[in-house]
């Protein structure tokens, strides 16, 4: 009785301030590596890596890789993995851009001016990414092929079907309402963007703030209020400085006079527009929000995290562990289906090498984002992330005039140290 009474009158030991904020360390080893990453990029590149149009370009580059990083977070999480993500993404492509350039046109007479026709071909994506997604995680989870195999096979079949689907060939033009999901064809300009900009950031606060109200109602510890109110401040900072940034890149003056007389009107005599917010980015923000919500607020979630965790104590705990791989997939193969819209729209067309090797960057994106490949464990900002680092070591590569070999050879390492490094911190975790 005594030595419980002792350790109980022992003071607590004094945290610093640094300790008080309570930050996820692998999260700030992340953001430290990308800071470094790009200020390096940026002192080679004379300044160029850090400019808002080089900004702007890097993120809707890397959006349709984030969109499906969400979704491997899932997949992972599950102690499962997709090879087939690129080759879906492809598929999904060559459907969509055969329905809105010859389906629609021939079978309802839906031009590609036509309002409806971008809108029916998202939808036929979305239905087709979902079916082929659920069909794939139905011959994981009841018939109880690998997932391994399983998507090993569909990286093979899934690249073929949409070969055959358009032989070939590249398919273009696109609709209109379809490509303003592609970046500069779609953007929400300064004002617009200055007002999602901030409800965002008041959303991140409010967030904040009722998780603390709700830790404090159940009797959870919470960090000081000064700590909460430094995060709160950070993360307006991030946002509005993002919005900032992306304003800060002007449509260049041909275009804008091109738009003006599209439209039957003069210019103004130094007029000048941003192109702000792209759509594609409000997207993938859009996507990050629900899986998020998914993740930590639903029952899907929490079976999900608990399958990986111990698969054999989820079951006997009456969780449908095969119904749930089905759910995983179909919401692999919508999102695969969704960066299907982007990368398309982006390039303005479907090609024959659409997503190629994206499986292995998507992969990649999640692991070095901390999602854990033993299962259990993984964020959806942190596989963005994730994504954001492979994109910018790719185009930081590139500016620089490093061959293509070289870049692929510098990713391989970094994605087998990421691991590494994930190995070593959960290994220092548990002994902690």
């Amino acid at each position: 009785m005594t030595e419980p009474t002792i350790a109980a009158s022992r003071p607590k030991p004094r945290r610093t301030p640094f300790q008080q904020l309570e930050l996820d360390t692998r999260l700030l080893g992340m953001v430290a590596a990308f800071v470094i990453l790009c200020i390096g990029f940026n002192i080679l590149t004379d300044g160029r890596f850090l400019t808002p149009r080089n900004i702007f370009n890097l993120t809707i580059q890397t959006v349709s890789v984030a969109i499906m990083a969400c979704g491997m977070v899932f997949v992972i999480v599950n102690r499962h993995i997709d090879l087939s993500v690129g080759a879906l993404l492809a598929t999904c492509s060559a459907i969509m851009a055969m329905t809105q350039t010859e389906i629609l046109p021939d079978m309802m007479g839906l031009g590609l001016n036509h309002p409806m026709t971008g809108v029916i071909t998202i939808i036929v994506g979305l239905i087709a990414g979902t079916m082929i997604g659920a069909f794939q995680g139905w011959m994981i989870g009841y018939l109880t092929i690998p997932a391994f195999i399983v998507t090993l096979g569909g990286f093979l079949v899934w690249r073929n079907v949409a070969w055959f689907l358009t032989n070939g060939q590249t398919i273009g033009p696109l609709d209109p309402v379809f490509l303003i999901f592609g970046g500069t064809n779609g953007t929400l300009g300064s004002t617009a963007s200055w007002i999602i900009g901030a409800v965002l950031a008041l959303a991140a606060v409010a967030g904040m703030w009722s998780s603390r109200r709700a830790k404090l109602s159940h009797d959870f510890p919470v960090k000081p209020v000064w700590a909460e109110a430094v995060l709160s401040a950070l993360a307006v900072a991030v946002i509005m400085g993002f919005i900032w940034v992306l304003n800060s890149y002007l449509i260049p003056e041909r275009r804008l006079e091109r738009m003006f007389e599209d439209r039957g009107e003069i210019m103004p005599e130094g007029y000048t527009e941003a192109y702000g917010l792209p759509v594609s980015v409000f997207v993938l923000i859009a996507v990050a929000i629900c899986m998020t919500i998914v993740a930590k607020r639903t029952r899907l979630g929490r079976y999900i995290f608990a399958t990986g965790g111990n698969p054999d104590a989820a079951e006997l705990s009456g969780i449908n562990t095969r119904l749930l791989t089905v759910k995983i997939f179909a919401i692999m193969g919508a999102l695969c289906a969704l960066s299907a819209v982007v990368a398309s729209a982006r390039l303005a067309n479907h090609t024959n090498d659409i997503g190629t090797l994206d499986e292995l960057r998507v992969i990649a994106a999640a692991v070095i984002g901390g999602t854990a490949l033993s299962g259990g464990a993984g964020t959806i900002f942190g596989a963005i992330l994730g994504a954001l680092i492979m994109q910018s070591l790719q185009s930081g590569m590139a500016m620089i005039g490093t061959p293509t070999p070289y870049q692929n050879i510098v990713v391989g390492a970094v994605l087998v140290l990421a691991v590494f490094l994930d190995i070593l911190y959960r290994k220092r975790m548990g002994a902690k």
